[in-house]
């Protein structure tokens, strides 16, 4: 599966490893990215999401059912 967070949509991104000579060669960013599981009260099941630790806090602030709602409006399938 690729590393991408299910909710944020974060993804890798590349930049430069930069040494002490200044000699620059690429190398990619990866986001910190958690399988968790949470309990969906809605459809009292769990739901185990690959997400970011920015998503985590989303999901910690709004809640599981917003973040849901908005994930399947868009067309991801849970």
């Amino acid at each position: 599966m690729a590393r991408v967070c299910q909710v944020t949509g974060k993804k890798p991104i590349t930049g430069n490893s930069v040494s002490h000579s200044n000699i620059k060669t690429k190398r990619r960013f990866l986001p910190n990215l958690q399988t968790k599981r949470f309990f969906f009260a809605e459809e009292d099941r769990w739901v185990t999401l690959k997400v970011s630790t920015e998503a985590i806090r989303t999901i910690n602030k709004n809640g599981l059912a917003p973040v849901i709602k908005e994930m399947r409006a868009k067309g991801a399938k849970i």
